[in-house]
C-alpha cells in the first residue's frame, strides 16, 4: 500500500557533474535501447523503421521527461525551455514531448534540504524562525519554495537552490545538446551553439538569486504605485545567492480568473498584455518565463501577484528600436517595411532561401490580424491559436530550413506566447490595437 506520505519525501538531487553526467548517460542509454528494441520490432513486421519515429515513440517520451524530472537544474530547465519552440528548432513531435516538463518538478527530501540550507544560513538556522515548513509549497527547475515565520512575526516564502544545480549548468547544456543532435531531431547541419550559449548565460544567471534579489527589487520599485500588481519584497536578512527569502503574499492560482465576470477577465488580461509592452518598450527588462504559476491574484484587492524574476532579460535601445518598427510596419500592413525589420531582428538571414522567408513572413501577418482591429479581439472564440501552431509545425517540418533566430527573439516569443495562452484560458475581450497604439512613437 502506498504510503500518503511518501510524495513529502521527495527525490533527491543529483549533484556533481560526474552523477549527473552518468544519469544523462543513463537516460540516453535507455532512450538508444528503446530505439533498437522498437527498430527490431518493426523490422519484424516488415516496416523499414525512420529513425524519427523510433525515437518519439511514448516508452522514450517517458524516460526522457521522468529522467529531466527527477536530475531538475539546467537540464530540466533546458527542458522547459524547449517546450516553448514553435518547430523553429526541433521537430513539432519532440516539443510535444517537452511540452510535460512545464509543471513537472520533484523535490528535493527533508534531509537534502536541510544540508542545503546548513550550508547558506549555518547550523543552527531553525532558531531564527518560529515556524519552517520542511515541505515545499512549489518546486522548480532549480529551486523549491517553503514558508516560514520569523521570530519577529515576518510570513515569508524562502526559495532554496536545488544543491550542485550552478555548477552542474553548462555540463548539464551540453549533455541536452547531445540529446538534440540525435537523428531527426534537428535538420542536419543546423548550428545551435549561439542558443547554447545563450541558454547557459540564461540559466548562470537564473542560478544567482542575488541577481534574482536585485531584478525583484527593480520591479517593485517600477510597480509600486500601480493598481494592478504587486511584487513580493525581499528579505535581505535571510537572503544569499543560493536562497531568497521574500514576503508571503496570500494568492490563488490565476487560474481562478477563469470563472470571473467578463470584466474582471477582460482587465487582467488587458493589464498583463500591457505590461509584456512596457517591458519591451519601456522598461527595457523583461520576465521571460510565462510560467501560469508565476501569475497568482490576491483574493483582497484583485491585484496580479508577480512570481519568479530569474529570467529576466535586459532589451537595449537597438532592439526596442527594430521592435518598435516591426510592429508599426506590422499595423500599417508594410509588406517591405515588415521583411526589413525582420531581417534586422534576425527572423530569418539574407541567405534564408524566399519561400522560407515568405513562410515565416506569412506566419507573422496572420499573428498580427487581431492587432490591427479596432475594437476588442475576443480570445475565447478564435482559432488563432490552433492556425498559428500549425503554421509553426508546417516550418518545423521543413527540415531544410537552417536559420536559428536569435536568442532574445526567442525568449521575447516564448512570453508573448504565454500571454496568448493565457488570454485564451481566460476568454478575454482586449482591444489589442488601443494597448499598442501607446507604443507606437519613437
Amino acid at each position: 500500500m502506498t504510503n500518503p506520505d511518501d510524495k513529502y519525501r521527495g527525490v533527491a538531487v543529483p549533484t556533481g557533474r560526474a552523477h549527473r553526467l552518468f544519469r544523462m548517460g543513463g537516460i540516453a542509454a535507455g532512450i538508444a535501447g528503446g530505439v533498437a528494441a522498437g527498430g527490431f520490432r518493426q523490422l519484424a513486421t516488415g516496416r523499414r523503421p525512420g529513425m524519427a519515429d523510433l525515437l518519439l515513440t511514448p516508452s522514450n517520451a517517458l524516460r526522457l521527461t521522468e529522467g529531466l524530472a527527477q536530475m531538475r537544474g539546467a537540464a530540466l530547465k533546458m527542458g522547459q525551455m524547449l517546450s516553448m519552440d514553435t518547430g523553429i528548432v526541433l521537430s513539432p513531435e519532440m516539443t510535444a514531448i517537452l511540452a510535460r516538463l512545464r509543471d513537472d518538478a520533484q523535490h528535493m527530501p527533508p534531509k537534502q534540504l536541510q544540508a542545503a540550507l546548513n550550508a547558506q544560513w549555518g547550523e543552527g538556522w531553525r532558531r531564527r524562525f518560529a515556524s519552517f515548513d520542511v515541505r515545499p509549497f512549489a518546486a522548480a527547475s532549480i529551486g523549491q519554495v517553503h514558508r516560514a515565520t520569523t521570530l519577529d512575526g515576518r510570513d515569508l516564502a524562502i526559495k532554496v537552490q536545488y544543491p550542485g544545480v550552478r555548477a552542474s549548468i553548462d555540463s548539464d547544456v551540453d549533455n541536452i545538446a547531445g540529446l538534440m543532435r540525435l537523428p531527426g531531431l534537428l535538420p542536419r547541419g543546423m548550428d545551435i551553439a549561439p542558443l547554447l550559449a545563450a541558454a547557459k548565460a540564461q540559466l548562470h544567471e537564473e542560478a544567482d538569486y542575488r541577481a534574482e534579489a536585485a531584478h525583484l527589487r527593480r520591479f517593485g520599485a517600477l510597480l509600486a504605485e500601480d493598481e494592478a500588481f504587486v511584487v513580493p519584497k525581499v528579505q535581505e536578512d535571510f537572503s544569499t545567492d543560493a536562497v531568497l527569502a521574500m514576503t508571503y503574499i496570500a494568492s490563488d492560482p490565476v487560474d481562478v480568473l477563469a470563472d470571473a465576470p467578463q470584466d474582471v477577465r477582460d482587465r487582467a488580461a488587458r493589464d498583463l498584455i500591457d505590461l509584456v509592452l512596457r517591458e519591451l518598450f519601456t522598461f527595457g527588462a523583461m520576465q521571460t518565463d510565462p510560467n501560469l504559476a508565476n501569475y497568482r491574484v490576491e483574493p483582497a484587492t484583485g491585484r496580479i501577484v508577480l512570481l519568479d524574476f530569474g529570467a529576466v532579460r535586459g532589451i537595449d535601445a537597438a532592439q526596442q528600436t527594430a521592435f518598435r518598427d516591426l510592429m508599426n510596419a506590422g499595423l500599417d500592413r508594410d509588406d517591405a517595411a515588415i521583411r526589413a525589420a525582420m531581417l534586422e531582428i534576425g527572423y530569418f538571414g539574407p541567405a534564408t532561401p524566399p519561400q522560407h522567408q515568405a513562410l515565416i513572413q506569412d506566419m507573422f501577418n496572420t499573428a498580427m490580424v487581431p492587432l490591427r482591429l479596432d475594437q476588442p479581439f475576443d480570445f475565447g472564440t478564435t482559432d488563432l491559436l490552433e492556425r498559428l501552431r500549425d503554421m509553426g509545425m508546417m516550418i518545423g517540418n521543413d527540415r531544410d530550413l537552417m536559420h536559428v533566430p536569435p536568442a532574445e527573439t526567442l525568449f521575447l516569443h516564448r512570453k508573448i506566447g504565454g500571454m496568448y495562452l493565457l488570454a485564451t484560458k481566460l476568454r478575454a475581450r482586449v482591444n489589442l490595437r488601443a494597448l499598442l497604439d501607446r507604443y507606437r512613437a519613437h
